[in-house]
């Protein structure tokens, strides 16, 4: 009797073989003829060589569709194991503007018409400007736009950047290691990354470099290409921080540069980077800007309101 040992590797077992090993269950009476062992993150099969390259075949059919939607049920095995490509039982990326099939089966997709056209002129253009206050979307959408072209594997890594400038706080002042003292400052990055990427995969992922999240400081000197960048809070960098920044952009690679103009937490006398590059790079073919507003907002419905009083009283200064 021939054996078959398959591992899942940055897939959680438990959510691939089901609750109760119900899918595994499903597996042995598509295949009656083999004997199905699931131990851990590990799989044993017996059987015959034939049968067991048919199974092998499927199963990795199977891990492939997991990856990509992060969701097995007893319908997606039935067609996977009933069908001769994957068009016969996958659904395709267009449909609903569905950008990725998140944790869980998660639907991600723009959700307003600025989310929308921010998909839309990443599509046209390889560097995109996003620019709205807090709550509108513009990283979240940046973010799966960016595992999307992971997926698809139209990139071979993602950088996730932001300038370690917050409202008056120093890192050094700040206890920890780098790591610790940056966390915090990238955080939003790593929520957003966790709602799309398996804690498993994602780890993995990070550990191998195929998804990057550092400070902007970390950015000088490279050279970024086949990667998919975003810059987030990008109105805290400066002249020469931007500078840098947008000239680290190498062959096949996609940049979104996101922030809020007015959040800035500059010194007084530095010009923020964004708000410069907004008027020098205007006139730019191939840089696309998309200018998101409250109607964008998808925070709690106060955050909309709030937005609008703080616009009240800055308008009038």
């Amino acid at each position: 009797m021939n054996e078959l040992i398959i591992e899942l590797s940055e897939i959680n077992p438990r959510e691939f073989f089901g609750l109760q090993n119900a899918n595994i269950e499903l597996l042995k009476k598509y295949f009656p003829k083999l004997k199905l062992v699931a131990r851990g993150n590990q799989i044993k099969v017996y059987g015959d060589e034939e049968r067991l390259e048919e199974f092998d075949k499927r199963f990795n059919m199977l891990m492939d569709h997991f990856g990509k939607y992060n969701k097995l049920d007893e319908n997606v095995i039935e067609r996977v194991l009933t069908s001769e490509k994957k068009e016969d039982y996958e659904t395709s990326a267009e449909s609903g503007e569905i950008l990725v099939h998140g944790v869980s089966g998660r639907l991600i997709k723009a959700q307003t018409a600025n989310q929308r056209k921010l998909v839309e002129l990443s599509k046209k253009n390889d560097m995109v400007f996003a620019v709205g206050p807090a709550g509108t979307g513009k990283t979240y959408t940046g973010v799966a736009l960016a595992v999307k072209a992971l997926k698809e594997k139209q990139v071979r890594r993602i950088i996730l950047t932001r300038p370690a400038v917050e409202a008056g706080e120093n890192l050094g002042f700040l206890p920890g290691d780098l790591k610790e003292k940056l966390d915090p400052y990238m955080q939003p990055l790593y929520d957003a990354l966790r709602d799309m990427i398996p804690s498993e995969k994602l780890d993995s992922f990070i550990e191998k470099g195929v998804i990057q999240i550092a400070p902007m400081a970390f950015m000088r000197g490279r050279t970024l290409d086949n990667a998919f960048v975003i810059l987030d809070e990008a109105q805290n960098t400066s002249h020469a921080q931007m500078k840098m920044f947008l000239t680290r952009m190498g062959k096949n690679a996609k940049f979104i540069i996101t922030g809020d103009p007015g959040q800035v937490d500059l010194p007084t006398r530095i010009i923020s980077g964004l708000k410069e590059a907004l008027l020098v790079l205007k006139n730019v073919k191939g840089i696309g800007v998309i200018y998101l507003d409250d109607k964008d907002v998808i925070r709690h419905k106060l955050v909309k309101k709030v937005i609008a009083a703080y616009n009240a009283i800055e308008n009038r200064e």
